[in-house]
């Protein structure tokens, strides 16, 4: 029969709370910092932590940015097929990046980052490819509208002439 051992504590193995369960480990931290004991802050795992946070918030923008325009696509190239849930989506999206923006405004240097814009574009044609079927060649290289544009609430792209897709 295996024996049973005993989890590490913190003053044995730093990590292995963090490596372990990491919402135990954040109450914990939480805890000390409220009572003032501050030597037993994993301060490493904390800066990590604290990064990931800006992380997550920049990574939900760019993936919010991406399905909006992707949105936006479709209703360009594909007129025909407009539905209420192609507008629900991107009056959704718009609204999500509204709050995510007022919330964490330096999230708005993205929006004018040439590097992070063209990414996002890519990923909006890449989907938009998946979902229509339509040939990645056909889509501009870059994103034809501002951000502006792209996040006003009363723009909606024109159907593209003479490129009608089913």
């Amino acid at each position: 029969m295996p024996k049973l051992t005993t989890t590490p504590t913190q003053a044995e193995e730093p990590n292995a709370r963090y490596d372990g369960d990491l919402v135990a480990w954040a109450n914990e931290q939480a805890m000390f910092l409220r009572t003032g004991q501050l030597d037993k802050l994993d301060l490493e795992n904390i800066a990590e932590e604290v990064e990931d946070v800006g992380g997550r918030h920049y990574d939900q923008l760019e993936s919010r940015m991406s399905v909006l325009m992707m949105h936006l696509i479709k209703w360009q190239y594909q007129a025909g097929k407009r539905t209420r849930s192609w507008e629900s989506t991107i009056k959704e999206q718009r609204y999500r990046i509204a709050r995510l923006l007022k919330k964490m405004p330096s999230l708005k240097t993205s929006l004018q980052d040439e590097e992070w814009i063209a990414d996002t574009w890519f990923y909006a044609t890449s989907q938009a490819v998946r979902e229509t079927g339509i040939d990645f060649d056909i889509f501009p290289e870059t994103c034809p509208w501002s951000m502006h544009e792209v996040l006003n609430d009363a723009f909606y792209p024109e159907p593209t002439e003479g490129m009608q897709f089913k």
